[in-house]
């Protein structure tokens, strides 16, 4: 028998004082996350926040910001402080999630080709089945060697590489059904 968790990854105040902070996919995004989250509570699902910390900046814990994000009202089963990209190295979750006898995961949350991406990668090594719901994660177009990809993109990007490997993508509405 499953039994599930939601992880939310990084949907902290901070972020909104980072220079690449836009409001665009803000609307959806929170529309996602809210369903989510709602369908998971309904379900009896326990929901796991994870925070960012760092030493210095909007991510420390000094400036404020390492709280949920004004739109989350959810009861939190838990709450983990991660100082790396997965929420797993140094936190005390797997631990948590064994003594439950958790073993299946749903993430969401910022960003999605960075820290939900590493979680999800980092849980599935660790044995978890994982279902990855990007349309409820948010990320931000980045730059390299002078090439830029939009949040589209790097999303799809994501989805792409965990696919079949490390997740199952799936939607809110797919994800809520299957539970």
């Amino acid at each position: 028998m499953s039994r599930i968790a939601l992880l939310n990854i990084d949907t902290q105040q901070s972020f909104h004082h980072r220079e690449y902070w836009q409001e665009q996919d803000i609307p959806a995004f929170q529309q996602a996350m809210l369903g989510l989250i709602d369908g998971c509570e309904s379900r009896g699902i326990p929901i796991i926040d994870i925070f960012h910390v760092d030493e210095e900046g909007p991510f420390s814990l000094q400036s404020g910001y390492v709280k949920p994000m004004s739109f989350l009202r959810h009861q939190t089963a838990v709450i983990f402080q991660k100082h790396v990209h997965n929420a797993f190295t140094d936190t005390g979750l797997d631990r948590w999630l064994r003594e439950r006898d958790i073993n299946q995961l749903i993430v969401c949350g910022i960003r999605t080709e960075q820290c939900c991406e590493t979680t999800a990668r980092v849980a599935s090594d660790l044995g978890y089945a994982v279902t990855f719901v990007s349309e409820a994660t948010l990320t931000f177009p980045m730059t390299h060697n002078g090439i830029t990809l939009s949040a589209d993109e790097l999303r799809h990007r994501t989805e792409t590489v965990l696919a079949g490997r490390f997740a199952d993508i799936k939607t809110v509405a797919g994800t809520l059904e299957s539970l």
